[in-house]
């Protein structure tokens, strides 16, 4: 069962796909999803990210944080800021038929099914105090010209997290030496600051992931 999903994630991590062609895939691949991704391949991203946002926001008063969702699927890494008291989400992801799962858990404010890239998002300015953006990052899907997107919409001293399989960064062309020198770039032009980037086993079994942090200035 286990070469059959690793399988379907080579499917949906195509790196020639068009936004509309992921979308497609995610829509084919919603119904197991949850089930594939954290029961068979016993996923951590999604934990990590919101430990990782947790640890960003401490402090803050957490039902009044407010915090989007990006590349949000079915919801797995919002069901465990909602646990940790996290209320007040909103989700953004290219795949209707992965909101349409994720709306059944009653676990957003607002779903908005767009492709998250250099055009503006349907949110003003300095709507969120926090993204968490897990797996939006792999073959065939989120680039680096978002990343000015992503901090349009966050509020001055508000954070973004990201999470991802480590090794994009290195066997994906549109990623290697580009998407993390496009951070530093940003860095550089003072719209924001690294807070933390950290390397860690087993995003699924045998594949490093790697999270990191950036505070809006």
């Amino acid at each position: 069962m286990l070469a059959k999903t690793t399988t379907s994630l080579d499917t949906h991590h195509d790196p020639n796909s068009t936004p509309e062609g992921t979308a497609k895939c995610y829509n084919d691949w919603s119904g197991t999803y949850d089930r594939e991704i954290m029961t068979q391949l016993s996923c951590t991203g999604p934990r990590e990210c919101a430990d990782s946002l947790e640890k960003a926001l401490d402090g803050s008063t957490r039902k009044e944080v407010r915090i989007l969702d990006v590349a949000a699927g079915t919801g797995l890494v919002a069901e465990r800021l909602v646990r940790k008291g996290f209320t007040n989400i909103d989700a953004v992801d290219g795949s209707q038929g992965m909101l349409d799962l994720a709306e059944k858990k009653q676990i957003y404010r607002r779903l908005i099914c767009d492709f998250v890239g250099p055009n503006p998002l349907d949110i003003e300015n300095d709507t969120y105090d926090a993204i968490a953006c897990c797996a939006g990052f792999a073959a065939g899907h989120m680039k680096d010209d978002c990343l000015p997107e992503l901090i349009r919409v966050v509020k001055p001293g508000g954070y973004i997290v990201l999470t991802f399989r480590e090794e994009w960064l290195h066997q994906y062309e549109e990623y290697k030496d580009k998407l993390e020198p496009a951070m530093a770039r940003l860095q550089d032009q003072g719209l924001w600051e690294r807070v933390s980037r950290e390397i860690f086993p087993n995003y699924y079994p045998g594949k490093d992931g790697i999270t990191i942090v950036y505070k809006v200035l």
